[in-house]
């Protein structure tokens, strides 16, 4: 029976407010402090990813939790107008919805997140029926939201269950502590598993290796392992062979959500039937292009565009 999504994301939305670049310490003392570009944009790991693979001609449910307010509306409304289905998106009466402020400076950037709804959300804010209806199911975001955490194991299984494959970006741990018995049982059913370098070092604990021995340990876990590696481009491990792609050469104007982009891109491609290495070089691409405008989801790249790119990069290094 067919699906009515490819693709359902759960996890973080709201507004970013990026700003920057700073080239200057971030001044506190009540210092005013002047940069080039402010932009108010959708932010959030599972929104960007969510609308880079319906840019890609996914079709996409959003599920998660937002506040009933003005910034939960709009994200709702910026979801929308990108092609996602928003009606499982749960809005909370009485949390605010999240709300990052990112500082760029350079390639790096400082960001701050004031929590909201994020510690609210659950696992049965995510229709049983919803993870019966999808070809894959991606979460994001997994430190961010310990409640939705505890069930991931279960929500996973019920969609494998359902014959769907899954996907997970953990991000950033906030408290430093990364592995868990709890984190292991998510791995346990999650077929890709999509960190950036730094976090994949962390993922695998030490002692320190290499960035493919790190990836060969959390493959060692289950999940196939691919692992976004910036201007080096990115690789991937699934426990017995390494694949690598290198980056293509843009002149970046933002990197917020370039990860996002990139997951959005490996998960489009595999869908598509694209064998591993062939899926590395079009995420890499799509997380490149994504960088060519102010915030996460303006430059995001069309499949028809991600697949020149790829061609044209191949050319490039022949």
């Amino acid at each position: 029976m067919p699906h009515t999504f490819d693709l359902l994301v759960i996890g973080d939305a709201n507004p970013d407010i990026v700003l920057g670049p700073l080239d200057a310490p971030l001044a506190f003392g009540q210092r005013e402090q002047l940069v080039d570009t402010g932009v108010l944009t959708l932010g959030g790991s599972g929104a960007i990813m969510a609308c880079g693979a319906a840019r890609l001609g996914l079709s996409v449910a959003f599920t998660g939790r937002v506040g009933d307010d003005d910034a939960g509306r709009f994200v709702r409304a910026a979801l929308t107008d990108r092609g996602v289905n928003t009606d499982a998106l749960v809005s909370d009466p009485e949390l605010s919805t999240p709300l990052t402020a990112v500082v760029t400076a350079g390639d790096d950037r400082a960001i701050l997140t004031a929590p909201g709804t994020l510690s609210a959300t659950r696992g049965d804010d995510i229709p049983e029926a919803l993870l019966a209806d999808c070809r894959h199911v991606h979460a994001a975001s997994y430190f961010l939201m310990p409640k939705l955490a505890a069930a991931l194991p279960g929500l996973l299984l019920t969609a494998r269950g359902h014959g769907a494959t899954t996907s997970l970006d953990t991000n950033d741990d906030p408290s430093g502590q990364w592995r868990s018995a709890a984190l292991d049982e998510v791995l346990a059913v999650t077929d890709i598993l999509l960190p950036n370098a730094r976090e994949a070092h962390a993922l695998a604990g030490p002692p320190a290796g290499s960035l493919a021995d790190a990836a060969a340990r959390l493959a060692a876990l289950g999940p196939l392992v691919v692992v976004k590696d910036g201007a080096d481009g990115a690789l991937a491990h699934d426990g017995g062979s390494l694949a690598r792609t290198r980056a293509i050469a843009v002149r970046p104007v933002d990197t917020v959500g370039a990860g996002d982009s990139f997951d959005a891109g490996f998960v489009a491609a595999v869908l598509a039937g694209l064998p591993t290495a062939r899926a590395l070089e079009l995420a890499a691409v799509c997380g490149a292009l994504s960088t060519r405008a102010h915030g996460g989801t303006a430059a995001q790249p069309t499949w028809d565009e991600a697949v020149a790119a790829v061609t044209h990069n191949g050319e490039n290094h022949s």
